[in-house]
């Protein structure tokens, strides 16, 4: 059973551990609006697209294995994980860091782009199932036969710390930040940056596709609860219930968790695009769904400092010309 609740001293440690061994993340101003502009406010584009492997999730996997190794506790046999693709492919590149094999489980629906780059990190690929669901238990069997180390793409306390980092590095480059938006999907990414942010007070603005919607719901339930998963960034952020770590995360901080419909995210990706040419997941234009629209979901103060994470780019562009 995992610690049910995260700390800042976890975050920290996560920091010093995996210091050198990641790219820190890059921040880009948005254009700014005229002074004139009734309501404007300033808003920061966290490019953590551009981290190993391409998504923050390097974070987590390389403060998990790093973590193990300083124990003593990594096994010949290896780590293993279950991923609909971005874990996977950060479990695999931290695995090779650390020398040892990675075998990756994932629905047979993950997308082509993710499976072949992880064969290119030297993963024994395992298409199992439909969905994460039972990628998971077939994961769960090969670690309990093999005593491969069992990795999670999110239900991890070493998991969700390595993944606040992201925030105490924005931090230190925005130490007046007011607010931090960022996509949930099974919710490690959002533990980890949520907790970070409230220690600072800074608002977390949690959103999830209006068809995935784990953490929403389980606020709303007071308890993790299972729910349909039909989005068009269901490859990431597509978990069928969150974690009890999420959860007590969102009831502690300062969080509003907020839902946008997918016509939305598709032109926040598209809006990317055509604005900057940067390509991201349907997942990470999650994020900049919630501020974008004629509708959108979060209308910041005016003056406010936001920062939008974008956490991932393992995408196929194909559909962005």
């Amino acid at each position: 059973m995992h610690q049910l609740t995260l700390t800042y001293g976890d975050i920290e440690s996560a920091a010093a551990r995996i210091a050198g061994r990641v790219r820190p993340v890059t921040l880009a101003p948005a254009d700014p609006a005229p002074r004139s502009t009734p309501g404007a406010y300033e808003l920061w584009l966290a490019l953590e697209f551009m981290q190993h492997t391409g998504s923050f999730k390097a974070r987590g996997a390389q403060n998990f294995l790093q973590s193990h190794r300083d124990a003593g506790t990594l096994p010949d046999a290896g780590v293993t994980i279950a991923s609909g693709g971005n874990a996977g492919l950060a479990c695999a590149w931290a695995a090779r860091q650390q020398g040892v094999p990675a075998t990756v489980f994932l629905p047979a629906t993950a997308p082509e782009v993710k499976v072949a780059k992880l064969r290119s990190y030297g993963a024994d690929v395992r298409l199992t199932g439909t969905e994460y669901a039972e990628a998971l238990a077939a994961c769960e069997h090969f670690a309990a036969s093999t005593g491969a180390l069992a990795s999670h793409a999110y239900d991890h306390p070493l998991i969700a710390a390595g993944a606040g980092t992201l925030l105490e590095e924005i931090h230190a480059r925005l130490p007046d930040l007011d607010t931090v938006v960022v996509a949930v999907g099974g919710g490690g990414l959002f533990t980890g940056v949520a907790t970070a942010a409230g220690h600072h007070g800074i608002r977390t603005v949690a959103v999830e596709p209006r068809n995935c919607r784990a953490l929403n719901a389980a606020v709303e339930a007071g308890h993790p609860v299972d729910v349909p998963v039909n989005s068009v960034a269901a490859d990431s952020l597509g978990a069928r219930r969150t974690s009890e770590m999420a959860l007590t995360t969102a009831q502690q901080a300062d969080v509003h968790s907020i839902l946008v419909p997918d016509e939305q995210i598709i032109r926040a990706r598209q809006y990317l695009w055509a604005d900057r040419r940067v390509a991201v997941e349907h997942g990470a234009a999650t994020a900049l769904a919630a501020l974008t629209g004629p509708d959108a979901a979060y209308s910041p103060s005016p003056g406010e400092r936001v920062a939008v994470v974008l956490c991932g780019a393992n995408t196929d562009p194909g559909d962005l010309a």
